[in-house]
This record gives C-alpha cells, structure tokens and sequence, in this order.
C-alpha cells in the first residue's frame, strides 16, 4: 500500500507542477490522506516533473546551447541565465533571512483564490496587448523574481506566476511566455533538488526511503510529461481561463473542509 500511495504522490506531482493550479496546494492535500513527506521527497519528485519538461524541449535546449554564436540563440540564454541567477541569489537571501510561510491550508486555498482572480485579470490584459514572442529584459527578471514569491507563498504556482509576469510585462504570446517560463525552471529545480539530496547525505538521514522516492520520481516523469504536451497545445487555441476557474473551485473546497475541521 505504501508504494501504491507513492505512486499517487508522483500522479499529483506530475499533473499539477506545470499546469497553473499549484501543485503544493494538491501535494498538501495528498499528504493529510495519505501521510506526510520530507522536504527532500516533494522536492525530488518535482525534479522528476522537471525532467519531463527537459525532454520535451530537449531540442530547443541543444539549438540553444550548440547555436550560442547566433545573436538571438545567444540573447535567449542570456535572458534565461539571468533570470535563473535571480532566482538563485533570491533564493539564498530568503533562505538565510527564514523568512518562509506556513504550509497549511487556510493560506494555500486563500492563495489559490486570489491567483485564480488574477489570472483571470491578467489575461484579459494581457490580451489587450499586441501579440508578441520576443522575451524583453524586463520579462526576463520578472520571472527570475516570479520564482521567488511562488516559492515563498506557497499556492500561486511556480508556473502561473511566472507565465502571467511574463505575459503582462511583454511577452503577450501565450505559448512563448510559457516556454520560457518553463525553460528557466529546469536548472531552477535540478539545482533545488541537489541542494536538499546533498543535504540529506551529508546529515546521513536513514529515515528517506529511497525506494518510495524514485517511484514516486519516475511516476512524476511520466505523468508530467503528458501534461505539459497537453497543455502545450491547448494552449495554442485556449485560455487559461479553465484553470484559473478550477483554482477558484478548489481554493474553495479546501477553505469549506478547513471551516468544518477536516483539514488543518
């Protein structure tokens, strides 16, 4: 049964770490039913979602890094590189200052609410705007910093933040904004995910059971990989309009199960 719960684990992980409805609010859930995770664990099965990601682009990866001696291949990896750099040194300061949230209910379903209110608005803004691929400079910190907030308010989502700064501050086209988002997560979450792996060697942790943990890593590969093809071609024609709806939703029911004390 415990193996079967990890596998659960990696579904939720999977499905949730790229479309833009929180996968901390999903995970949260998941550990009240079916048993609470290290730190380590969740951050190691997201690496598994970002490995999906990572083979999907793959080859705009090896354009990108083969291609560096073209001015635009070259800007782009600039851009990304900058944004990642932001992201990391953020990250550190945050760390070091232990200014981090709760995990608990009440805020994550207040947290997906509201973001589910503000997809909504950004996207009707963002729409107003001229259609536009091209990543500016301002995209590019924006979502460096974008990764910072949806990792310290857990329930915004690492990728709905990152996609709507991206789509309001220049980058209007849905499916450039998304690329980019995701492309700078990659060595965002590989980087996080060696950092917890070496922490928990070095404090010679016995207690995580490394088995559990990569099911539930390669269950997230693969369940991640057919949701972000999904949602890389649903969103060519639609908006994000369904999961900014299903965010009120379920912000909604967890706020309902939190008022009548069976989630805390």
């Amino acid at each position: 049964m415990s193996y079967l719960n990890d596998v659960w684990f990696g579904v939720i992980e999977g499905i949730t770490e790229f479309l833009p409805i929180s996968s901390t609010g999903h995970l949260l859930l998941a550990e009240h039913w079916l048993g609470k995770r290290s730190d380590t664990y969740v951050i190691v099965i997201q690496a598994g979602a970002i490995l999906a990601v990572t083979l999907i682009y793959w080859r705009r990866i090896v354009d990108l890094l083969t291609g560096w001696r073209d001015p635009a291949h070259r800007d782009y990896l600039v851009k990304l590189t900058v944004a990642f750099l932001i992201t990391a040194v953020l990250g550190l300061v945050v760390k070091a200052l232990g200014f981090e949230l709760p995990e608990t209910i009440a805020p994550i379903a207040w947290a997906l609410v509201i973001g589910g209110v503000w997809m909504i608005a950004a996207e009707w803004l963002a729409e107003k705007q001229q259609d536009r691929s091209e990543i500016l400079w301002r995209v590019a910190i924006a979502v460096g910093i974008a990764q910072i907030v949806a990792g310290v308010f857990p329930g915004t989502s690492r990728s709905g933040t990152t996609i709507f700064a991206a789509m309001l501050l220049g980058t209007s086209n849905r499916a450039a904004a998304t690329e980019f988002a995701f492309l700078v997560g990659i060595p965002t979450m590989y980087a996080a995910s060696g950092y917890e792996i070496l922490k928990a060697i070095r404090g010679g942790s016995g207690a995580e059971n490394w088995t559990s943990l990569g099911i539930a890593f390669a269950v997230s590969t693969v369940t991640a990989f057919i949701a972000v093809k999904w949602l890389l071609g649903f969103i060519r024609s639609h908006r994000f309009t369904a999961f900014a709806i299903y965010r009120l939703v379920f912000g909604g029911l967890l706020l309902g199960l939190s008022a009548v004390g069976l989630l805390s």
